[in-house]
């Protein structure tokens, strides 16, 4: 009889270290909205990668850091929830950057939750596509010394490159066998259990991510307020309607976002509306208006509204 295995494995690191485009890679298709801007993740995405013989649901998280706000004190919660229910966790370190203090950090708390009981832990070595062979050799040796030192015995170092797919289905395999045997977790086909309003809305904050400075990416959150198909329409020209809001901390951040004459805010528009037609398998009609919440990532009811 054929073993099937099932269960959950965990990417955590610091924030931009090519976790949110790994878990893509994995499940092979977008579940999860990537960007060059650090903390672009702010929830667990949650990407199912099914074969005939298992099935891993890979928890995608926040980047662990020092908070400087509420919702960073929040988002760093849920990765410690994440990681304490998984059967193995793997801490994602780019090929980019020396392994330094932020790491270490990260190294000594799955030290520290290992201990409550034995779980699976790899160190992967992202982004190797875009550094010389010499330095991703440096990184899997930083790896192994961070390792030793935070007490943690790597079951794997597995250098990839999600981009470009090398070794991707090599830690597929290396994690699927360290699952224990069990029935498949959700219904085969399915990719993420992310709502389609949860969706939409991480693609039009995407989509508003391109471009902007280092300070703003923090500020900008989107709602979806109402979604739905418009009403007597033939069914074989459907028509999604999409009412959004972004909503950023300053008046002064709103007039970035919505550009000169509007044509920023146009852009974001039209280029989520393109990945959200792709997404729904439907026309859609978008409409967008930026709001400010002040100081909303410090006020925790301003958190509530926005869904932290």
């Amino acid at each position: 009889m054929t073993i099937h295995r099932s269960g959950l494995a965990c990417f955590v690191g610091r924030p931009n270290a090519g976790k949110s485009t790994l878990t893509n890679a994995l499940v092979g298709t977008k579940v999860a909205i990537t960007s060059s801007r650090p903390q672009t993740t702010r929830h667990v995405v949650r990407g199912i990668v099914t074969q005939p013989d298992a099935q891993v649901v890979i928890l995608d998280t926040p980047g662990l850091h020092k908070p400087k706000t509420l919702l960073g004190e929040r988002l760093n919660d849920l990765v410690r929830e994440a990681w304490s229910s998984v059967d193995v966790t793997a801490l994602c370190l780019s090929a980019t950057e020396r392994i330094g203090p932020g790491d270490a950090y990260i190294a000594a708390e799955l030290a520290r939750a290992r201990r409550g009981g034995a779980r699976t832990t790899f160190a992967i070595i992202t982004k190797t596509d875009v550094v010389p062979p010499a330095q991703v050799a440096e990184r899997l040796t930083e790896a192994a010394e961070l390792g030793e030192k935070a007490g943690l015995s790597w079951t794997e170092i597995v250098p990839v490159s999600a981009v470009e797919g090398f070794n991707v289905p090599l830690l597929t395999d290396l994690i699927i066998a360290q699952l224990p045997e069990g029935a498949a977790l959700y219904p085969d086909g399915e990719v993420t259990d992310e709502p389609e309003a949860t969706l939409v809305a991480e693609l039009i904050r995407e989509a508003a991510l391109e471009g902007l400075s280092d300070e703003l990416p923090h500020s900008l959150a989107v709602v979806v307020e109402e979604m739905g198909l418009r009403e007597d329409r033939p069914e074989d020209r459907p028509l999604v309607d999409i009412h959004a809001v972004v909503f950023v901390e300053r008046d002064s951040q709103k007039a970035i976002i919505i550009g000169k004459g509007g044509a920023r805010l146009k852009q974001v528009g039209s280029t989520s509306r393109r990945a959200i037609e792709s997404l729904l398998g439907s026309p859609v009609y978008m409409n967008l208006h930026v709001k400010v919440a002040k100081d909303w990532q410090r006020d925790p009811r301003q958190l509530r509204r926005l869904g932290f």
